[in-house]
């Protein structure tokens, strides 16, 4: 009997690989069923193995653990599909030889990642806070490109450590990373973390020579609210040598962001914008305007990456379709990369599922847009 609740309940948690989480730790355990399937899936085989010595239940525990366990390996067996197409829509969308390396395998599901150390260096001083980067060096010798990313935690927390894997991954394949620290709500508000990402590219530029930085080959890298933060800077702020922008889960669009709130069990997402914007939208419309990046977009903007998980429940992959849409009326070059399990955050694991697919994309759109 009590193997049977169990295995209900890892069929009930095996559900949020297919639909969105209704609540804040739901969110969480989302991240965990669909980027790491196989310790999920292990668990509920160990529980339907076990039928095999129960009488009461037998049948009926054995047959859902069967379904559950299947669930749980789905966004595996997803995976190769999206893999099918992204390798030829990312040189298509981007007029360059593709990757030669594999989108997703289910061999790296059981490897890690290697730590590249990193030195913390004061980018900028301002008369009330001073702000840091992590550097991590390109392991590979010369001037190469350098890849800001910028954190997220809804403008008001996270900060330059957050997710650092993807970085030192970056560094070993020869790239200059640099993971910023910016000012954030509710003490500072918009534009300042735009700025901020001016002083950072500033700074870098000042010391390209120390550092190996070639100043021609600039690339922004953002997360959730640091996605809204590089989307914007980068369609602002017109620097010579940016070459593009990569954009994980944004809110693209933050006066259609306001109109259509996020689930309250899981974020309040106006008080989330009033707090970084200055007031709602009904006090300050023109900053929601001057806010959202899609406003922003022209002929002259810098190619684009899109990454968004279609069970996002913080930021709607609603925001992304429609800078998609815009990129490609004012025909920028751009690909969206739509991964149909994931939810916010599902990057955490590089190694899962959607981390591999959302890393190719990543590292093809660099090796392109920086030759």
């Amino acid at each position: 009997m009590i193997r049977f609740y169990l295995i209900l309940i890892f069929f009930l948690i095996s559900l949020l690989s297919f639909s969105k989480a209704p609540e804040y730790h739901l969110w969480l355990l989302a991240i965990g069923v669909t980027e790491f399937p196989l310790i999920f899936a292990g668990i509920t085989t160990l529980l339907t193995i076990t039928g095999i010595w129960v009488q009461k239940y037998q049948l009926a525990g054995t047959v859902l653990g069967i379904i559950t366990i299947l669930i749980f390996l789905s966004p595996i067996l997803r995976a190769y599909w999206v893999a099918k197409d992204l390798k030829a829509g990312m040189s298509s969308a981007f007029c360059a030889a593709p990757n030669n390396d594999s989108p997703f395998s289910a061999i790296k599901l059981f490897t890690g990642t290697k730590d590249i150390p990193y030195r913390t260096l004061t980018y900028v001083k301002y008369t009330d806070t001073s702000l840091n980067l992590d550097f991590y060096p390109s392991q590979i010798a010369d001037l190469k490109p350098c890849v800001i990313v910028v954190h997220g935690g809804s403008w008001a927390g996270g900060d330059s450590k957050q997710l650092p894997e993807l970085n030192s991954y970056l560094a070993a394949k020869g790239y200059n990373v640099v993971a910023i620290n910016y000012r954030m709500a509710p003490k500072w508000q918009t534009p300042a973390p735009v700025e901020d990402v001016q002083a950072a590219i500033a700074y870098l530029k000042q010391h390209a020579a120390e550092l190996y930085i070639d100043t021609n080959k600039f690339v922004l890298l953002g997360r959730s609210a640091g996605a809204q933060i590089a989307l914007l800077a980068a369609y602002t702020i017109h620097e010579p040598g940016l070459k593009g922008v990569i954009d994980f889960y944004g809110p693209a669009d933050v006066v259609w962001g306001y109109s259509v709130p996020s689930n309250p069990l899981i974020m309040d997402s106006r008080k989330v914008m009033s707090d970084y914007i200055g007031g709602t939208y009904k006090q300050v419309p023109q900053k929601y305007f001057n806010c959202s990046p899609i406003e922003f977009v022209d002929k002259q903007s810098v190619p684009t990456l899109i990454i968004h998980g279609d069970n996002d429940v913080l930021v709607s992959p609603e925001h992304s379709r429609r800078l998609n849409e815009k990129l490609q009326r004012n025909e920028i070059k751009h690909y969206l990369l739509k991964v149909p399990w994931a939810t916010h955050g599902f990057d955490y694991n590089l190694n899962g599922p959607g981390g591999q697919l959302s890393t190719y994309a990543v590292e093809t759109f660099l090796n392109t847009i920086t030759q």
